[in-house]
């Protein structure tokens, strides 16, 4: 078996006007404020000698390449992704930023917002477009069965609500 790992599927560019902020306020705490300190960590560990069995300065490097791996992903991203800040001119259909409440066959009624896959925050309802849920509701209106293939089986909900809530 050899190291070759195919590349992943790139994840969707679309992303709020919030999560945008989210990720540019995360490269910048992590370029002007936790690199430095830890480049000044591991310039201290190193002054101290034998670096072989130096353990801050063993795991500051380790902290330092995970960091600016962080950095390169998020620069790339944010170069790559387009900001949704409107909502689309059909607001009776679920898109990319819409709150879409569905019910399923025993009337629990569970509400998601449709986001982008660096938006990811089930504590917050937010689903990826890209996931099962997500793609299974894009384009459908209020009303409609959606069939969503889970994890768990096969499940069937019904669109109950779509609303749009854009924050700039």
């Amino acid at each position: 078996m050899g190291r070759f790992r195919a590349p992943e599927r790139a994840g969707s560019r679309y992303i709020t006007p919030e999560g945008a902020r989210t990720l540019r306020a995360e490269l910048d705490q992590l370029w002007r404020i936790e690199r430095p300190l830890v480049t000044k960590a591991v310039a201290e560990a190193a002054a101290q000698g034998d670096r072989s069995e130096n353990a801050e300065y063993t795991y500051g490097k380790r902290r330092l390449r995970e960091i600016d791996r962080r950095v390169r992903f998020l620069r790339k991203r944010l170069d790559g992704i387009t900001i949704v800040d409107q909502p689309p001119t059909d607001r009776s259909r679920a898109y990319f930023g819409a709150w879409v409440t569905v019910e399923d066959d025993a009337g629990r009624a569970s509400t998601y917002r449709i986001a982008g896959p660096d938006e990811i925050d089930p504590a917050r309802s937010f689903i990826s477009m890209d996931s099962p849920l997500g793609r299974a509701l894009l384009g459908k209106g209020l009303d409609d069965e959606v069939r969503v293939q889970a994890p768990g089986g096969e499940r069937v909900v019904t669109i109950v609500s779509i609303r749009y809530e854009m924050q700039i």
